[in-house]
């Protein structure tokens, strides 16, 4: 019981100083740390009951994969909302970065098609492409308000929406790879990846852990540049550009 306690203990004191420390910095997130780390609590509680029916009955692992595309598409396009087409790049590219690195990854075998096996490489996928499809709208939307006259000059000498927005584009792209890119490149030297350190803790030799997460980093870059590149190509679709964030607050 003391460490249940201590656990719970601890987790919230780190939230909370989070929580705190962001509005000395002007940074104006409210109690999001807390309420996402709260939800994240209440949603693992929730899956590791339903894995456990994944388990006795491995057909549903499909269904828990919809359930991670869905959930993950809405948040995408939540966060795009600002963008003219944000709401459907945001589905569109999530989807499409996804199921193609899945595809790669389970259809040649390179991961069993078990349950736990299936679900542990989505969960990973679906998460990173998430996080790609919004951080590419976010950079995109940042870059066509910043590029406004020139995006709007273009426009003017009969460009197509694409053509105006092809530097906005190929930033907002670059910058939503990088991260990742980076984190590929230190793996082993400054990052241990999750996939490897729980494919280690599960009784996986080390040498099969490592080919695993070589798997999924192999499909998060592949994912990644599928995600960021429909989503922008999308969103640069719209013959409307986005509000200035003035006039849209």
């Amino acid at each position: 019981m003391f460490e249940y306690i201590r656990f719970a203990v601890v987790i919230l004191a780190m939230v909370l100083a989070a929580t705190a420390l962001l509005p000395h910095a002007g940074i104006r997130l409210g109690a999001l740390p807390l309420v996402a780390i709260i939800r994240a609590g209440v949603q693992l509680a929730a899956i590791t009951l339903l894995l456990r029916g994944v388990e006795s009955v491995p057909w549903t692992a499909v269904l828990f994969v919809i359930l991670m595309l869905s959930t993950a598409s809405f948040t995408t396009a939540r966060r795009a909302a600002s963008l003219p087409l944000g709401a459907r790049a945001g589905i569109a590219e999530t989807v499409c970065g996804a199921l193609l690195s899945l595809a790669v990854i389970l259809g040649t075998g390179l991961v069993g098609l078990g349950a736990q096996s299936v679900i542990a490489v989505a969960g990973i996928i679906i998460g990173g492409r998430m996080t790609a499809s919004t951080m590419a709208l976010r950079h995109y939307l940042v870059n066509v308000r910043a590029q406004r006259g020139e995006v709007e000059g273009w426009l003017a000498l009969g460009a197509w929406p694409r053509e105006s927005t092809k530097t906005a584009r190929s930033m907002a792209v670059r910058e939503a790879l990088i991260p990742n890119l980076d984190q590929t490149k230190s793996t082993g030297l400054v990052t241990l990846p999750g996939a490897f350190v729980g494919a280690l803790f599960g009784g996986a030799p080390a040498l099969e852990a490592a080919q695993f997460q070589l798997v999924v980093l192999a499909g998060l870059a592949l994912g990644g540049t599928v995600t960021a590149l429909v989503a922008t190509h999308i969103a640069a679709g719209s013959s409307r550009l986005p509000l200035d964030e003035q006039a849209s607050s």
